[in-house]
């Protein structure tokens, strides 16, 4: 989990409130879990009834928001006043909507707590609304993390639970689930149900439970084809022929671009050890074996033709320049030949 939601979590928890709090950016995942962290925290529960206020900003504009965060607490110290899509209030960016909402980041009312959930899109910190809640030190934003950095917030997730995983298993979850948090956390809640806390979890467990195959995956012909494996990679794309809907080509290819992008780089890297790789590439170290692998495997090259092979293939799944004889199931076969030879 990102240090500074790790920190914002802590201040919730320890009663440390913000008058205002403006949850934005791209990653849901985080709004929701500080938002529900207010909503757990701020009051108690024989409180909420007089005291919590739930808005959807579709429902409400500007005045309505302000209104309910203006009225004082009944029986209690404080009360919440919680704006679930706030960037859909009607007025929020228009002159009189942002004039009444500066009067009240101006001038907060400390026994409210004012929560906007703002998601998909951030405040336009060049405005004047948009700068006044940040130099109020009211704005948190957060973004959808990169890639590389999924294996220590599944790792996390995991031990948070009580379950060891096994990195394998973390990679697999990373690698076919991606970047939305929300999704992700959905799968590994998923995987948890039925086993017993302190059992670790598997790479072979994983991938049935999210429908990949333990031998004929993404993965496994990555391998296969990055060490010119011709068997095991004929046998691999003989099962995806087979299974075109469960295993679709464009994923295939975006997957092996995805790989030999990041080798091509990794070329050109000073420090080309698995430590410095994982540094100067930004990416998870259980792939990093894989990089080194591949350098004493393919020149720059080759594979700078194996990435322009993986062009052409996914022009042709486009519709570009495809014969007029070929399937998907032949461009990932003809692709595969092309990048061993």
């Amino acid at each position: 989990m990102d240090a500074s939601v790790k920190k914002l979590l802590n201040d919730i928890q320890k009663k440390k409130f913000q008058p205002v709090y403006v949850l934005q950016g791209e990653e849901d995942y985080y709004i929701d879990l500080v938002a529900n962290a207010l909503e757990n925290n701020v009051l108690q529960e024989h409180e909420r009834g007089f005291n919590q206020v739930v808005l959807y900003g579709k429902d409400a504009n500007v005045a309505t928001v302000l209104n309910n965060a203006k009225r004082f607490p009944m029986m209690a110290e404080r009360q919440l006043v919680l704006i679930r899509e706030a960037q859909e209030i009607s007025d929020l960016n228009k002159e009189q909507g942002t004039r009444l909402m500066l009067s009240y980041i101006n001038n907060p009312v400390p026994s409210t707590v004012l929560v906007l959930c703002h998601k998909h899109k951030p405040l336009d910190r060049r405005k004047e609304l948009g700068k006044k809640i940040d130099a109020q030190g009211f704005l948190y934003s957060f973004s959808r993390p990169k890639q590389y950095q999924l294996p220590d917030f599944v790792n996390a997730y995991f031990s948070d639970r009580g379950y060891p995983a096994e990195a394998n298993a973390v990679h697999v979850l990373c690698e076919y689930v991606g970047t939305d948090l929300s999704r992700l956390t959905n799968e590994i809640d998923k995987l948890l149900i039925g086993k017993t806390q302190g059992e670790t979890i598997l790479a072979e467990y994983v991938m049935g439970r999210v429908g990949i195959s333990r031998e004929y995956n993404n993965f496994e012909l990555q391998k296969a084809v990055l060490t010119r494996n011709v068997p095991k990679a004929y046998e691999i794309v003989r099962y995806f022929q087979a299974n075109t809907k469960r295993n679709p080509v464009i994923v295939t290819v975006a997957t092996l671009f995805s790989f030999y992008v990041k080798l091509l780089a990794a070329a050109y890297c000073k420090d080309k050890s698995e430590r410095g790789l994982v540094t100067e590439l930004k990416i998870n170290p259980y792939q990093a074996k894989d990089f080194v692998q591949g350098l004493s495997l393919y020149t720059p090259v080759q594979i700078q033709r194996a990435i322009s092979i993986l062009k052409t293939a996914d022009l042709k799944l486009k519709g570009v320049n495809a014969g007029s004889g070929e399937d998907d199931a032949q461009i990932l076969q003809e692709l595969v030949i092309g990048i061993m030879r």
